[in-house]
C-alpha cells in the first residue's frame, strides 16, 4: 500500500483534542482501526443515553406544569400551592396576595358606595326644638317647667365672623376644607384624652351639627355610622356656611341656653351680634361641659376649667391665624370675660330651682339620660315633693330670719344660711327642701343637699347605736360587754381617752403629749350614764364610748343608717361627736332609720318620668332594708325623746306631738344642727355661716344676738315652725315603748350601780300633748309599728321667740338674744 494512503485524514479531531480512545503517535488508536470502531460505538452509546436522560426529564417537568396548570383551572384559589413541596407550598404567590388585597378593597368601596347610596337625610329632630321639662307635685300638680323658651335661631351674619371661628379653632379647624368626617381629628381626640391632655371633640362641626338635628345623642356604633354617612352627604345638600349656621343655633351652652343667640345674652347680656372675641371664646368653651361652666361666675372650680379651656380657644385661633400673636397677648392680657350672673325664668324662683335640681340628678343618677339630655327638654318628672310642707319649710326659715336676723345692722348675721330637709321615715321620700335663698338671688348651691358642714354631737345616736349592737371592749383582751343607756362613763372635762389595747391616746398639741378630750364646760359631771350624757350632750362619755365600741363598727352602724361614706371623716376622736360632714338630706334619711324601727329606705325624690308617651324604667319606691333590729332603733328613739323632754332639745316640746331629737354644735360655733322626727315625719336643720369671699365656714358667735349659738336656739326654731304646720290636721301617734334591754356594763372605774339606776325602762314617759278637740271622739289606730290616737292637737300658730326661747334648759339658764346673756351648760359639739 502506497505510502500517502496512511496519512492522517483532514477530518481527524485537533491535536490535544479527547476522544476517550487510546491512539499510538501516530494518531491510530492502540489496537488498530478496529479498536477504533469499537470506542466510537461505545461513546456514542453513552452519548445516547445522556441524551435520552435529558428528554425523559424535560417530559417529567412539562407533566408537573401540565399538571399545575390543570389543578389551576380546577381551583379558584391555589392555595396551597400546587406543584410546590415544603415552605414554599403555604407560601401564597404575590397574585393570590394582590388579587385578595384588591378584592377585599373593592369589597369595602362597594359596601360603602351601598351605604352612601341608600343613606337618606331624615327630617330635623323634634327634640331640637325649643322643648320644656315639667316639674310636678306629689298630687299631681304642675310645679314648674323648665327651657321652653330659651332658644332664639339667628342667622350666621349676625355672629362676627371672629366669633365664628372661636367655635372653629376650638372645634374642627378644617371645617371648610374636610368633606364633613375627620379621621384624623377622631383618632387625635382620643389620644389627647387618654393623655390627659386638652379634651377635643372628636366629631367635626358638620357631624355634632347632624348629631344635634337628625340623630339622637346614643353612644353606639350604628348611630355614629348613621352620623358619618349622613355626614358626608349633607354636603351635597347645603352649604358649610348653612351647616355651621344650623350648629351654632343647636347647641346646647348651659343656663338653660340653647343656640348663640340665647347663649350671648344669658351670659353677657347681649346680642350674638355684639359679642366680642374673648367672650365668644368663652362660650365656644362651654359646649364641651356646660353644666360645670355655667357657673363660672360664682363656683371658683368652675372659673379655673374655664378659664383654662378660654386660653386654649384663644391659643388655637393664633395657631390657626385668624388672630396674630400680639392680639392673642392684647386678650389674655385684658382678663377672662367672667359672664354675668345667671338670671333664671321665672320658674326657677325660690325653693323651685333647688327642687328640680335635685330631682333632675335623681334622674341622671338612674338613667343613661345626660344633663345635656336631660336639657332639651320633653321628659315629665314626676317628684315626691309637696307643696304645702315645701312653702311651710321656706316661711319657717324666713319667720327665723326676720325675728333674729339683721344683716344691715349687725354684721355678724351677714351670709348666714339654713339648709333642711324632711323625709317620710315609712319610705325614704324627700317631701320637702330648703336649699337657700334661692337660684333667683344668686344662690345656687343647694344647702340641703351639699355637705360640708359639720353635724356636730347630732352624730352621737349612731355612737350608742354601735354599742347596743356590738357592745364594747372595756378592757384589753377581754371580749365586748353589753352596753345600755343605763352604763356610765366618766363625764368629766379634760380626761384621757383610751383605746381597746388600754392605751391613752397621744396628741402632739398637749404639752403632756396626750388627748384631753373637752367638755364645752368645766362641769364635774363624774360618772353619769349614757341616757344623760345623750340629754345634756357631754363629749366625754361618747368619745371613750366610740373608742371602747371601735371606729368600724361605728362607721358601719352609720353606714347602714343611710350616711355615705365620702362625707365620713377619718378615724380620729372627734369622729364620735360629729366631726364628718353628710348633707341634711342624709342625715334626715339616717335618723329616719331609728324613727322606722330599724329600716332603712334609700332617700328619693322622683316617683316616675315620661318621654315621647313612655315611661322610663328605674323609678319605683326603693325597697328598705333592715339596718338594725327593731330593739336597737326603738332604745336610740327613746333616749332622743329624752333630750327633748328633760334635755338640750327641750325647745321642741312646742310642737306638742311626741318627739324625738337631737341637738349639734361645732367647735368654735361654726354649725348648729337640729334633728327631730315624730312616728310621721323626719326632719333635719343646719345652720352655718359662710362668706364666698373666704375659705370655710365661719363662727357664727354674736349671730342673732347671742354670745353662742347652739342648735337648740335658732335651727329648733325652725324645726318647729315647720312641724307645726307640716304636720297640721295630722293624728297624734306614739313611738313604740322602750324595749327590755337588761343589765348593762359600766365604764371601769364607776361606781357600784344602785337598782334604780340599772332598771330597764318598761314605758317611756308621753310627752304633753295637745287636748283633743271638744266632742271629738277618740280610738287607737295603728299603722306599721306606731300607735297614734286619732285626735289632732290643736293648731299652733304664730310661735314667737319668746315661746321658743323661755324657760330653762336641763337646769341651765337658756341664752338670750342679748351679747353678754348668760350661756347654758352645753357642751362643745353638743347642744
Amino acid at each position: 500500500m502506497s505510502e500517502h494512503r496512511r496519512r492522517p485524514s483532514g477530518r481527524s479531531a485537533p491535536p490535544g483534542a479527547s476522544s476517550g480512545i487510546p491512539s499510538g503517535s501516530d494518531g491510530v488508536p492502540d489496537g488498530g482501526r478496529a479498536a477504533a470502531r469499537r470506542a466510537a460505538r461505545a461513546q456514542g452509546g453513552r452519548t445516547r443515553r445522556a441524551a435520552g436522560t435529558r428528554r425523559t426529564d424535560a417530559r417529567r417537568t412539562d407533566a408537573r406544569r401540565t399538571d399545575a396548570r390543570r389543578s389551576g383551572r380546577r381551583r379558584l384559589i391555589d392555595y396551597p400551592r400546587a406543584g410546590r413541596r415544603g415552605v414554599r407550598r403555604w407560601l401564597p404567590s404575590w397574585k393570590l396576595v394582590s388579587g385578595t388585597f384588591l378584592l377585599f378593597v373593592g369589597g369595602l368601596v362597594g359596601l360603602f358606595g351601598y351605604a352612601y347610596a341608600t343613606t337618606t337625610i331624615p327630617g330635623a329632630n323634634p327634640s331640637t326644638q325649643a322643648q320644656s321639662n315639667t316639674y310636678y307635685w306629689s298630687d299631681g300638680s304642675v310645679m314648674a317647667t323648665q327651657g321652653s323658651t330659651n332658644r332664639q335661631n339667628v342667622d350666621l351674619a349676625q355672629v362676627p365672623k371672629l366669633v365664628q371661628w372661636d367655635f372653629l379653632a376650638a372645634e374642627n379647624a378644617t371645617f371648610y376644607s374636610d368633606p364633613g368626617v375627620d379621621t384624623q381629628g377622631m383618632l387625635r381626640a382620643v389620644y389627647h384624652m387618654a393623655t390627659g391632655g386638652e379634651v377635643q371633640s372628636g366629631s367635626t362641626i358638620t357631624q355634632q351639627f347632624v348629631k344635634n338635628t337628625y340623630l339622637n345623642q346614643d353612644q353606639s356604633v350604628g348611630r355614629k355610622l348613621r352620623e358619618i354617612m349622613i355626614s358626608l352627604k349633607i354636603g351635597g345638600q347645603m352649604s358649610k356656611q348653612e351647616i355651621l349656621q344650623g350648629y351654632l343655633n343647636t347647641c346646647y351652652y348651659g343656663r338653660d341656653a340653647y343656640g348663640i343667640e340665647a347663649a350671648a345674652r344669658t351670659y353677657y347680656h347681649v346680642h350674638a351680634v355684639q359679642l366680642n372675641v374673648s367672650q365668644g371664646a368663652f362660650i365656644a368653651a362651654t359646649v364641651n361641659e356646660p353644666s360645670l361652666l355655667m357657673h363660672a361666675d360664682t363656683d371658683p372650680q368652675a372659673k379655673a376649667q374655664a378659664k383654662a379651656r378660654w386660653t386654649y380657644v384663644l391659643d388655637r385661633m393664633a395657631k390657626i391665624h385668624q388672630i396674630t400673636d400680639a392680639q392673642e397677648q392684647h386678650y389674655l392680657a385684658a382678663g377672662f370675660p367672667t359672664p354675668k350672673p345667671y338670671t333664671p325664668s321665672a320658674g326657677m324662683s325660690g325653693q323651685t330651682g333647688y327642687l328640680t335640681q335635685t330631682a333632675a340628678k335623681y334622674v341622671e343618677a338612674h338613667t343613661s339620660l345626660t344633663d345635656q339630655q336631660l336639657e332639651r327638654g320633653g321628659y315629665q318628672i314626676y317628684t315626691t315633693f309637696d307643696k304645702k310642707r315645701v312653702n311651710a319649710l321656706s316661711a319657717s326659715v324666713t319667720a327665723m330670719e326676720h325675728r333674729h336676723l339683721d344683716p344691715k345692722h349687725r354684721s355678724a348675721d351677714k351670709n348666714v344660711q339654713v339648709g333642711a330637709a324632711s323625709i317620710d321615715p315609712s319610705s325614704g321620700a324627700i317631701v320637702a327642701l330648703y336649699g337657700g335663698a334661692g337660684w333667683n338671688k344668686g344662690h345656687w348651691t343647694d344647702n340641703a343637699d351639699a355637705t360640708g358642714v359639720p353635724v356636730g354631737s347630732t352624730f352621737k345616736p349612731f355612737d350608742l347605736a354601735a354599742a347596743l349592737d356590738h357592745g364594747a371592749v372595756l378592757a384589753p383582751g377581754q371580749p365586748a360587754s353589753p352596753i345600755t343607756p343605763a352604763s356610765k362613763f366618766d363625764g368629766d372635762d379634760g380626761i384621757t381617752i383610751k383605746n381597746q389595747q388600754g392605751q391613752e391616746l397621744p396628741d402632739p398639741n398637749d404639752p403632756t403629749g396626750l388627748l384631753h378630750q373637752r367638755n364645752d364646760v368645766s362641769t364635774k359631771w363624774g360618772y353619769i350614764t349614757l341616757r344623760k350624757a345623750m340629754e345634756e350632750s357631754v363629749n366625754t362619755p361618747y368619745v371613750q364610748l366610740g373608742e371602747y365600741v371601735g371606729y368600724d363598727n361605728v362607721e358601719s352602724e352609720a353606714l347602714k343608717a343611710g350616711l355615705l361614706r365620702t362625707s365620713l371623716q377619718y378615724d380620729t376622736p372627734g369622729f364620735y361627736i360629729g366631726t364628718s360632714t353628710p348633707s341634711a338630706i342624709r342625715m334626715a334619711d339616717a335618723y329616719a332609720t331609728f324613727d322606722d324601727g330599724g329600716i332603712q329606705h334609700e332617700p328619693y325624690s322622683v316617683t316616675k318620668v315620661v318621654a315621647d308617651g313612655r315611661q322610663l324604667s328605674g323609678f319605683a319606691k326603693p325597697k328598705g332594708t333592715t339596718a338594725m333590729p327593731s330593739s336597737t332603733a326603738d332604745t336610740v328613739t327613746d333616749v332622743l325623746q329624752d333630750v327633748v323632754k328633760h334635755g338640750t332639745g327641750t325647745h321642741a316640746q312646742a310642737l306638742g306631738r311626741p318627739v324625738a331629737g337631737k341637738t349639734g354644735t361645732t367647735d368654735d360655733y361654726k354649725s348648729a344642727w337640729f334633728i327631730g322626727y315624730t312616728p310621721q315625719l323626719t326632719t333635719a336643720v343646719s345652720m352655718f355661716k359662710e362668706d364666698p369671699k373666704k375659705a370655710g365656714l365661719q363662727s357664727m358667735q354674736g349671730v342673732g344676738g347671742y354670745a353662742k349659738v347652739f342648735g337648740a336656739d335658732m335651727p329648733t326654731e325652725v324645726w318647729t315652725g315647720y312641724m307645726t304646720a307640716a304636720l297640721r290636721g295630722q293624728p297624734v301617734q306614739q313611738f313604740p315603748p322602750a324595749p327590755q334591754l337588761g343589765q348593762g356594763t359600766d365604764e371601769y372605774g364607776a361606781p357600784s350601780p344602785t337598782p334604780s339606776a340599772t332598771a330597764p325602762r318598761s314605758t317611756p314617759t308621753a310627752t304633753p300633748t295637745a287636748p283633743a278637740p271638744r266632742n271629738h271622739t277618740t280610738a287607737p289606730c295603728h299603722r306599721h309599728r306606731r300607735h297614734c290616737v286619732s285626735a289632732s292637737p290643736t293648731d299652733t300658730t304664730g310661735t314667737t321667740a319668746g315661746g321658743l326661747l323661755g324657760g330653762t334648759t336641763g337646769g341651765t339658764t337658756s341664752p338670750s338674744p342679748t351679747t353678754g346673756s348668760p350661756t347654758p351648760a352645753f357642751t362643745r359639739g353638743g347642744p
